[in-house]
């Protein structure tokens, strides 16, 4: 492949344990955790792998990684191979091929299908350039070098003034991206955007972008994450907050400071909501007994290259009711409406879809009529209670009908990836904890609930 370049997928279901850069397990003591030795098993155990992926980038290929292992495979090394060619890494924990033959099918044929630049190197045209992130090679100061690149996935960068006054009312930033189209054509694609200067602090702040703070935010945190303990990388994206919070707070002392409130510009009153998503996430959230290193791992490399968009529904994930489009024959498209990510939206008379871009988990509710769960996911529940092991059922009928369209619109909003299906009853424990209740993220479970802590927020920045 040197010769050619290209794109190489690599299929791992164990770890490496023989041969050139064979891997041991590790992150099995939980006494590491909380210690300043915790961060070394989030990171590569030694160069091997960056050193590999530095040559694969050389000689301009790319690497995908997907992970099936039920047990510990350090993708915190092997996903090295894909964070610095420009690829990415995808996890089946616990895969079963009928139930993740779907999931594995579209991702595989959208990985191969999309369209895709080849040997490409990225150039960022604007005031000086102080960090970038995302999966690429940085081969100078403000030249990304990708052997691939795609739409799936994004960057961010952070710039500093070089000016103290700027004098213009409008300032333009330019990427320009070198690369080979599938055909063999080399080409230049330019992408300019302008943004106004306002004047002072307080018209910024209105015209803030909570979406693409929060996806700078994030990346900034997992990369702290590599380098310091969880708690210090929650701790980072918190002082944050109060830190805006303060500064936010500063241009208008005198009315605010008397009033007590927490103050926010409307354009980022979503801001403190999605930090707090943040530290809940898979990649950051609780320590050893919480999430596993592999999940962890995987969690992060996908959050480092997720559009703002995607990203947002992965921290804040979308819940429906659907039993009533099923009963009352609704439309999909025009009747969800999203509920707070919180136990009191779920009636136990309900069947509900929870969706955060990766999984779609049906909840059915303790008293749902037994017909609507036979009829929509062709079952009987008193001769069927594993509902881990639902089978996939081609049979047809009219709830199924309505049900299916709904779980397709939804997958249709980001083709880039296939939501797997969990269904879970009220009330099956462990799962319905696992699945659902500890993705509530707006309660107590699993840590903080989010009114306790904007309370918290809110006491730390009225202090000096």
């Amino acid at each position: 492949m040197s010769r050619l370049g290209g794109k190489l997928v690599i299929f791992q279901s164990t770890l490496p344990s023989v041969g050139v850069g064979r891997l041991r397990l590790r992150g099995d003591d939980a006494r590491v955790y909380g210690t300043d030795k915790e961060c070394n098993l989030r990171i590569p155990e030694d160069q091997f792998y960056k050193q590999m992926a530095a040559d694969f980038t050389k000689n301009q290929i790319a690497v995908d990684v997907y992970a099936f292992g039920e047990k510990y495979s350090d993708i915190a090394s092997l996903g090295n191979l894909s964070k610095y060619t420009g690829g990415q890494v995808y996890h089946y924990p616990y895969f079963k091929a009928d139930i993740h033959r779907e999931k594995l099918t579209h991702e595989i044929t959208r990985n191969l299908t999309r369209d895709t630049a080849w040997e490409a190197v990225m150039l960022v045209d604007v005031a000086k350039i102080t960090t970038y992130h995302g999966h690429f090679m940085l081969r100078s100061t403000d030249l990304l070098a990708l052997p691939a690149v795609d739409s799936d996935k994004a960057f961010a960068m952070q710039l500093s003034l070089e000016e103290t006054l700027l004098t213009t009312q409008i300032v333009y930033f330019q990427v320009a991206l070198l690369c080979t189209s599938s055909s063999g054509e080399r080409r230049v694609k330019v992408h300019t955007a302008a943004a106004p200067v306002v004047p002072n602090l307080a018209e910024m702040y209105r015209q803030a972008d909570t979406g693409a703070i929060i996806s700078l935010l994030c990346r900034l945190a997992i990369e702290n994450s590599l380098l310091n303990k969880l708690d210090n990388a929650r701790q980072m994206v918190q002082s944050k907050i109060v830190k805006s919070l303060k500064e936010y707070r500063s241009l208008y002392a005198v009315q605010h400071r008397l009033a007590g409130r927490m103050i926010f510009p409307e354009s980022l009153k979503l801001l403190p909501l999605y930090a707090f998503c943040l530290n809940k996430s898979v990649a950051l959230r609780g320590g050893f007994a919480d999430v596993s290193l592999d999940e962890r791992c995987a969690a992060g490399y996908n959050m480092m290259i997720l559009p703002v968009k995607g990203l947002l529904q992965l921290l804040y994930p979308c819940l429906f009711r659907a039993d009533e489009i099923i009963t009352e024959a609704a439309d999909p498209k025009v009747s969800l409406e999203k509920l707070p990510l919180t136990i009191g939206s779920l009636d136990s008379r309900g069947l509900y879809i929870y969706d955060n871009g990766f999984t779609f988990v049906i909840w059915l509710g303790r008293m749902l009529p037994s017909d609507i769960i036979t009829e929509a996911l062709y079952l009987d529940l008193s001769t069927f209670p594993d509902l881990s092991k639902v089978p996939s059922s081609e049979q047809e009928n009219e709830v199924t009908r309505k049900i299916r369209p709904t779980l397709e619109h939804l997958r249709s909003f980001d083709p880039s990836r296939y939501q797997l299906v969990h269904v879970v009853r009220q009330g099956e424990q462990p799962r319905e904890s696992t699945l659902l209740l500890s993705k509530l993220v707006e309660d107590q479970v699993g840590g903080i609930s989010y009114s306790d802590w904007i309370h918290q927020i809110h006491r730390q920045s009225q202090s000096p």
